[in-house]
Formats: C-alpha cells, sequence, structure tokens
C-alpha cells in the first residue's frame, strides 16, 4: 500500500494577549517559530510543511528562510483570538492536500523531530483502525476537582504516586488526523483516537511568560549538553 502522504501545519497568529509577539520573539538566539519549523523539516515522514498565519512579519522572513515551507495568509474572518482553532483547520485542510494532517504550535520548541516521526509511525501502523492521534502528557500525581472530590485515588487507600493508575493530559503538542474526520465531529480528535506518551522534557507548551523562560532554559541545557 502507497504510504500516506502528510502535511504538517503550525498556525500562528501575530498578536499574543498573554505573551506579545512570542511567535517572533527571540528564543535562544532565534525566533520561536524557527524552533518548530525546524523541527517539521527534519522529519522523515513529512512531505510538506505549512504556516497558516495572518502575521506579515512571519509571511516576509519565513518567505526568505524557509522557501521549502508553503505559507497560508490566513482569512480575516478567522483571524480573531476567540476563532476555534477546528474553523482554522478546516480552512486549511481545505486548501492542502494530503492524506493525514499533523498540526503542532510554534509554542512547543522542545519538540524533537524524533517524536514527530515516532507519532506518525504508530499511527501509519493502525490507521484507519485509530482514526487520530494525540499527544499526551501522564500524569500519576492525586487530582481534585473543585469541590474537593478525588478524581483518581481512593483518599482512604493512600497509594504512593507512582503506583497510581495514569491518568493523561492533553498537552497541545501534536495531533494527527485526516480531513475526514475533521469534517465529521468538527474536531481534530475523532472517534478512535489514539493517544502518544510525549517525552515529558519535550512537552512543555508555552502560554504564559514564566513557560517561555522555561522552556528557553531547558532548550539552551539540551544544546550545551
Amino acid at each position: 500500500m502507497t504510504r500516506p502522504t502528510v502535511a504538517a501545519i503550525v498556525p500562528m497568529r501575530h498578536n499574543s494577549e498573554r505573551v506579545p509577539g512570542k511567535n517572533f520573539r527571540s528564543f535562544a538566539g532565534r525566533p520561536l517559530y524557527h524552533r518548530i519549523v525546524e523541527t517539521l523539516l527534519g522529519c522523515a515522514a513529512i512531505d510538506s510543511v505549512v504556516i497558516d498565519t495572518d502575521s506579515p512579519t512571519i509571511l516576509e522572513e519565513a518567505a526568505r528562510l524557509f522557501p521549502a515551507v508553503r505559507l497560508l495568509e490566513r482569512p480575516a474572518h478567522l483571524r480573531a483570538g476567540e476563532t476555534p482553532m477546528n474553523d482554522v483547520l478546516l480552512h486549511t485542510t481545505g486548501v492542502v492536500e494530503a492524506d493525514l494532517y499533523l498540526q503542532t504550535h510554534s509554542t512547543n520548541p522542545l519538540l524533537r523531530s524524533a517524536t514527530v516521526q515516532q507519532a506518525l509511525e504508530v499511527l501509519l501502523a493502525t490507521y484507519p483502525s485509530f482514526d487520530s492521534l494525540f499527544g499526551v502528557t501522564r500524569l500519576q500525581t492525586r487530582l481534585w476537582d473543585s469541590l474537593a472530590r478525588a478524581v483518581n485515588h481512593n483518599p482512604s487507600i493512600l497509594l504512593r504516586t507512582q503506583d497510581l493508575p495514569p491518568i493523561y493530559e492533553e498537552n497541545s503538542c501534536l495531533y494527527v488526523f485526516d480531513r475526514d474526520t475533521l469534517l465529521r465531529g468538527h474536531n481534530r480528535i475523532g472517534d478512535r483516537p489514539q493517544l502518544f506518551e510525549v517525552p515529558p522534557n519535550e512537552a512543555w507548551d508555552i502560554d504564559e511568560e514564566i513557560d517561555f523562560e522555561v522552556a528557553e532554559f531547558l532548550f539552551q541545557k539540551r544544546q550545551e549538553g
């Protein structure tokens, strides 16, 4: 069987509310978005890399520095901060043809090419039995809801945290799906998703200023080591 074609999509907005200008802010000496673009370009299973953005800064610079990357200027009606990501992806996948789409973010600079490759291989080995895949972080800690009810443990039985049954956090590092799944459920996570554990040292997602500083520190330590 012919291997499915894979397009990697990186959506980026020009403005960021919590970390201003984060997508093109210097991160260990390079604009932040360079890191994920280079990760995706280094992944053999990816056939094309696509940046979807409303940023004139990114559009101009990426055209010069990453000629192999396809650039899509985001339509005006999809540029608001509250626009659901699934709406953006419906537009992008309608323009970019591929059998499978991998979506990640510029805010995942610690993600490695080998990890992306492995995620794609995992889904390709089981597709279409599993119709999608998404990155998760394993948690083995005592969780409580807002009403002080135990979520994943029995408070009367004080197991060691390492003995607790794992629970998984969706970490926003990567999603793999086909367009039919996205159209059918208006969701990049399908009816039969596969969980893919991303190593904790790669799963840092930059939402706040402290996340930027910690991720940059970890990246620099990795470069040194």
